[in-house]
C-alpha cells in the first residue's frame, strides 16, 4: 500500500503543527481527515483553528471534518470518534498527536502544569485509543500512530524536567502496550518522534534557543508518518520510530529539502541520543 486514498484518519491536535502536516500529506493521496482540536476562535498567538485547517485540507485534495474536542473529556472523545465514524462511514487511523509541554525542574513545575502534561499527554493517548479501537478493528489496514520518543532511560532526559519526560514516556510506554494488546486484531500502534527540531508553535516555550536555521519543517514528520501508515499494519507494530530513520528505510537520501534555511547545523530534539 502507498497511498491512503479513501482512509479516515482521526487526528488530535490538528489543527496546527505537526498534526496538520500530517493532515495535509494525507489529504494529497485523497484521504478523509478529522480534524479534533480545540481551537475554534483565532488565537491571539497560535496560528490555525479547526475550521482553518479543514478549509486547507479539502483544498489539498481530502475531505474534512472539524471537531472541536478537548482530549482529556472522555466523553467528548468518545462522542467525536462516533461522530467520525457516522460521518465518514468507518475509521483506519488514529493519530495521536495533541501534547501539552512545560519544560521545568520539578521545584520550579507547578501543579496545574503537572497535571495538565499528564492529563494531555499520557491519559488523552489512553482516552483517543481507548475510544477508537472498536472502530480500527473494522478498519482498512488499521494504524495507531503517536507522537512520542524513543525511551531512553538516561539521566540527561530524566533529570531537567521530570514531569515531562514522564508524560512523553508513557505516551512510548502506552504505544508498546497498545501493540501487545491489539496485535491479535490486527491493529498496529507505533510512535513517531523526530530526530531534530521541528518548527512549531511549541517552540515559543523554549524562547530564542533554537534559530530558525537549526530547525526542520513538520513535513519531514508527515512524510515519515505517511511511510509507517501506508505499510501493512500486521507487520508494522510496536515501534517507536524516528522520522529521518524511517525515510532513510524509504529510500530519502537528501533531507536538505526539510530544513527551514538550508545550510544551517540542525538541532537535535529531545530524548535522541
Amino acid at each position: 500500500m502507498t497511498s491512503l486514498s479513501g482512509k479516515t484518519l482521526f487526528i488530535t491536535g490538528a489543527s496546527r503543527g505537526i498534526g496538520k502536516a500530517i493532515a495535509l500529506r494525507a489529504a494529497r493521496d485523497g484521504a478523509n481527515v478529522v480534524v479534533a482540536a480545540k481551537t475554534v476562535e483565532p488565537h491571539p498567538k497560535l496560528p490555525g483553528t479547526i475550521h482553518t485547517a479543514a478549509e486547507e485540507i479539502e483544498a489539498a485534495g481530502g475531505q474534512a471534518l472539524a471537531l472541536q474536542v478537548d482530549i482529556r473529556d472522555e466523553d467528548r472523545v468518545a462522542e467525536a470518534v462516533a461522530q467520525a465514524v457516522d460521518h465518514f462511514g468507518g475509521l483506519d487511523v488514529l493519530v495521536n498527536n495533541a501534547s501539552a509541554i512545560f519544560l521545568a525542574p520539578t521545584e520550579d513545575t507547578p501543579m496545574k502544569r503537572y497535571d495538565l502534561m499528564q492529563e494531555v499527554n499520557a491519559r488523552g493517548t489512553f482516552v483517543c485509543t481507548q475510544a477508537a479501537i472498536p472502530h480500527l478493528a473494522e478498519g482498512d489496514n488499521p494504524h495507531v500512530l503517536t507522537l512520542s520518543p524513543p525511551l531512553e532511560l538516561s539521566p540527561r532526559w530524566l533529570g531537567p524536567h521530570v514531569a515531562y519526560t514522564l508524560s512523553k514516556y508513557g505516551m512510548s510506554l502506552l504505544t508498546l502496550g497498545f501493540a501487545a494488546e491489539l496485535a491479535q486484531r490486527g491493529i498496529a500502534a507505533n510512535g513517531l518522534w523526530p530526530r531534530t527540531v521541528i518548527d512549531t508553535a511549541a517552540l515559543q516555550v523554549l524562547g530564542d534557543r533554537f534559530p530558525p536555521s537549526s530547525r526542520r519543517t513538520p513535513q519531514i514528520v508527515a512524510d515519515a508518518a505517511h511511510a509507517i501508515l501506508t505499510r501493512p499494519s500486521g507487520e508494522c507494530t510496536g515501534n517507536l520510530f524516528i522520522d529521518e530513520e524511517v525515510l532513510r528505510e524509504e529510500g530519502v537520501e537528501d533531507f536538505a529539502r526539510y530544513a527551514v534555511e538550508p545550510g544551517g547545523e540542525l538541532a537535535q530534539d529531545l530524548f535522541v541520543e
